[in-house]
């Protein structure tokens, strides 16, 4: 059974390697195999600019609820301002007086 083995995965890399060499002999296969070079190349300069997103999302995430933090006044000092101006209006009424007509 070994043998057997060997034998079926010995035929099936001379197919592979003729298949190969059938497709090198192709008109425009060299092109094709250029691209794929280029496509290694650039799938390796995004993984280079992509590493550090995790990082700054996180360092980002952290920023966001900083201002959100300031940019929300606190509800303490709104309701002492407002009841400050309350009782400056709930004082005693200023008089108005109207024009004595002559």
């Amino acid at each position: 059974m070994a043998d057997r083995r060997q034998d079926l995965l010995g035929r099936l890399a001379d197919l592979s390697e003729e298949a190969v060499q059938r497709l090198a002999e192709a008109p425009g296969a060299d092109r094709v195999l250029q691209a794929f070079k280029g496509l290694g190349e650039r799938v390796d300069e995004l993984q280079r600019r992509t590493r550090g997103f995790e990082e700054l999302e996180r360092r980002l995430t952290a920023l966001e609820k900083r201002v959100d933090g300031l940019a929300k006044p606190e509800p303490a000092r709104r309701q002492a301002s407002a009841s400050r101006a309350r009782t400056a209006k709930s004082g005693s009424p200023a008089k108005q007086t109207t024009p004595k007509k002559t």
